[in-house]
């Protein structure tokens, strides 16, 4: 096992919360914000909720209802990218893809009208009044809204796992820069392993993966 796929602290634990990132049908379909391998970690991802369905929270990101909303700078924003307002794409494409829809409940969903969850949220007081120390993080955009979630999960002092196989983005060459500077800038902050070395040590209950 190499130390780029390495749990350094020890297994997750029972103190642990999978946070999956706006993986959405509006960057699954075909819209302006497709990410064309989003099918290609999506399995992984399955994997990793099969096993902690009930240790799950699916962030959901949702876009200004219509071109101009939005404050400051996210005005201009929704000038931009006035295709992807709801009134244009239709309520239904915020909506998980569907084979993570199915883990809903027990998982659990949290929207955000900006990249990171923790903006304008008591996100990090409900996970520390849950007892939670650790957020494995998989999802997208690797680039952007993992980006956002993983900086604040360090910021509020979380232990963070990167799951490298269950990353995707728009670009491939921005995700594999911010993959080289996770590996490397934040290599005391943040532990990057493989779908499969997070199920060795962290594999969830047999009756979790049955239901799945």
């Amino acid at each position: 096992m190499s130390k780029r796929d390495s749990l350094r602290y020890g297994p997750p634990g029972e103190n642990a919360v999978h946070v999956c990132v706006d993986m959405q049908r509006m960057f699954a379909e075909a819209t302006e914000w497709k990410m064309p391998w989003l099918e290609r970690v999506l399995p992984n991802i399955v994997a990793i909720t099969s096993a902690h369905g009930e240790r799950t929270i699916f962030t959901r990101f949702i876009p200004a209802r219509k071109p101009g909303q939005g404050v400051g700078m996210w005005r201009h924003y929704y000038e931009r990218w006035a295709s992807m307002t709801i009134n244009r794409i239709g309520p239904d494409m915020i909506g998980l893809v569907p084979d993570l829809m199915k883990f809903v409940p027990p998982a659990k969903m949290f929207d955000k009208h900006v990249y990171s969850p923790w903006t304008g949220s008591a996100l990090h007081m409900q996970l520390r009044d849950a007892g939670v120390d650790t957020l494995v993080i998989t999802g997208g955009e690797t680039d952007v809204c993992v980006l956002a979630t993983m900086l604040g999960a360090i910021d509020w002092g979380f232990r963070v796992i990167l799951v490298t196989d269950a990353l995707c983005s728009s670009a491939d060459e921005t995700h594999d820069a911010m993959m080289n500077i996770y590996l490397n800038r934040f290599g005391e902050q943040v532990e990057t392993v493989t779908t499969g070395t997070l199920l060795e040590s962290w594999p969830g209950s047999a009756r979790a993966r049955k239901a799945s």
